[in-house]
């Protein structure tokens, strides 16, 4: 397959934006990248590991060489990264992103730049790190990209942005921008959510228990202080760009964490036990769509 830009410009070279980049080498190495990062040291960081073919820690009139422009930031900076970069755009680029956020990060880019062609997108994958040297050329490879291109928009520039992402391994996926943020909420944003909660509540509880809940920290918290060490800036921007869905996820998970609540308190263990057989059916789909490790402990090495 020929690749489906000879120029793609990559702004935030961080987990996901490092990742795009070490991907495209491997599968699409005849395309020229730019990469952006406002932080010069970010920019040398990136330089040492070779991951992009020039840098820059502002847009200038090369940016217009970029046929996709792919914005790999925080998605509260999204409006002033593309109200930066608007000068020196081609009028035929296409813009994109990676944020999981959609219908506020459509807004953003659409504010911030009317006239451009615009095909949102949100490659659904990542791990708690982040920075130029935590990103892995097979990050998306089997992982779901979901586009949420507007409903007047170019078919063709998302055919290309969808060729684009299968090139460098995800399926492929289109829905609606609201639709997107509904569905995230409950997949990626709550659990987050409460993974921060779990972890704040028992940073809490370490004066009071000496201690003892790092110290014996089960496999389940563990996996908890792993989601809540994802990056700050980063969340915060997604819970406050999302905050409609994710308040009516929480509070639909606050209904049922009542309900749960009144169950162990009456004694009423079938009601547990089917709640727990139910969500024990959930996670072996989830192992079955080869969307995580089937291996004993998360495949944890323990040697």
């Amino acid at each position: 397959m020929s690749a489906p830009f000879a120029t793609v410009a990559i702004v935030g070279l961080g987990l996901i934006g490092s990742s795009i980049a070490r991907a495209m080498r491997q599968s699409l190495a005849d395309t020229t990248i730019l990469g952006y990062d406002r932080n010069p040291e970010v920019c040398a960081r990136a330089r040492a590991l070779g991951l992009c073919d020039a840098y820059h820690d502002a847009f200038g009139p090369e940016l217009a060489d970029a046929q996709l422009v792919i914005l790999c930031v925080p998605v509260g900076a999204m409006a002033d990264a593309a109200a930066a970069m608007a000068p020196h755009l081609h009028s035929n680029a296409i813009i994109s992103d990676v944020g999981s956020c959609k219908a506020s990060v459509l807004a953003a880019l659409r504010s911030a730049l009317p006239h451009a062609t615009i095909v949102p997108a949100h490659p659904v994958a990542g791990t708690e790190n982040s920075g130029p040297e935590a990103g892995f050329a097979t990050l998306f490879k089997g992982r779901w990209c979901i586009l949420t291109p507007e409903a007047s928009g170019d078919a063709a520039a998302a055919e290309r942005v969808a060729a684009f992402w299968q090139a460098l391994g995800a399926e492929v996926e289109t829905m609606d921008a609201a639709h997107h943020d509904l569905v995230l909420a409950v997949t990626s944003h709550l659990p987050h959510l409460i993974a921060y909660t779990i972890v704040g509540t028992a940073s809490d509880l370490e004066g009071v228990t000496q201690s003892e809940v790092i110290k014996y920290s089960a496999g389940g918290f563990r996996d908890f202080t792993r989601i809540a060490a994802s990056d700050p800036v980063m969340w915060r921007d997604v819970f406050l760009h999302n905050k409609d869905a994710v308040l009516e996820m929480l509070q639909r998970f606050s209904e049922d964490l009542s309900a749960l609540q009144r169950a162990i308190r009456w004694d009423k263990g079938d009601e547990l036990e089917a709640l727990f057989t139910r969500t024990r059916t959930i996670r072996r789909s989830i192992i079955e769509q080869g969307q995580d490790d089937a291996r004993p402990d998360f495949g944890r090495d323990h040697d």
